[in-house]
């Protein structure tokens, strides 16, 4: 909900407001859509609005709708996890693609949602609504349930505390099935989901450790329901990621730290 009304917020508070309005879903706003979802004013968001288009933090089209402009996307790439891994993990990922020709994304935990920090796709693959930058549900996708199986269960008695969305009528909101699902993916180090967030499409998912054994990120493959057995790509996701994990540093006398 737009928290820009509460007194005493700063301009930098305000143009942050503007900024985090844009989402993997919606990436293209008109200043109407920025001012509802900011809860400011119309004129202050305008003014807002065009001091990011200048600085290059947003772009502007010709038809009046902001986006969100390269020099933002620049510092982006800048966050000191997402860089790093991108890089070490691109090689895998793009050799997982190759022999797969199906989606093949890493994703990151972000207070309550799982953020791609990057996504290959195939042509053929099937249709999924989320892209780089974009969030993923904790509960309810493969990258998802294992990060969340990881970090701790106080944001897991939150998640449920809040209720958790059925996205589709296979999601798993029963907090006594989740939280076993969990405690499996903590053991085995994976997380298998059938149409959990989107109808028709199922993933495979393992985590990826740095130095010290911590669970940074998941890497996943995303497929088409039905078309792919995921018993027999879960090997190569494993290995996958535990490349990625040995490139961070991590190795397997390190283990993994205790959630």
């Amino acid at each position: 909900m737009p928290h820009s009304r509460q007194p005493g917020r700063s301009v930098s508070a305000r143009l942050l407001d503007v900024l985090f309005a844009f989402r993997a879903t919606k990436p293209r706003l008109t200043l109407a859509e920025l001012t509802r979802a900011t809860g400011l004013p119309h004129a202050s968001v305008r003014r807002l609005a065009l001091e990011l288009v200048a600085a290059g933090a947003l772009d502007r089209s010709p038809d009046g709708t902001f986006t969100v402009g390269i020099r933002l996307w620049e510092v982006g790439t800048l966050a000191p996890l997402s860089l790093p891994l991108r890089t070490v993990a691109l090689p895998y990922m793009e050799d997982l693609h190759g022999a797969l020709r199906q989606h093949v994304q890493i994703a990151v935990l972000e207070g309550t949602s799982a953020v791609l920090v990057e996504r290959l796709s195939a042509n053929h693959a099937v249709d999924v609504a989320f892209r780089p930058g974009g969030r993923l549900p904790l509960h309810s996708s493969g990258v998802g349930k294992v990060l969340l199986a990881h970090a701790g269960p106080e944001l897991t008695e939150a998640l449920l505390r809040d209720g958790l969305l059925a996205h589709t009528p296979s999601t798993v909101t029963d907090p006594v099935r989740l939280r076993a699902q969990l405690a499996e993916a903590r053991e085995s180090g994976t997380a298998e989901v059938h149409g959990e967030t989107s109808p028709g499409v199922d993933s495979v998912a393992t985590r990826v450790l740095d130095g010290d054994g911590e669970v940074v990120a998941a890497l996943g493959v995303v497929v088409r329901a039905g078309t792919v057995d995921l018993r027999t790509v879960r090997p190569a996701v494993i290995a996958s990621g535990l490349a990625v994990s040995r490139r961070l540093g991590w190795q397997s006398a390190t283990g993994i730290r205790p959630c």
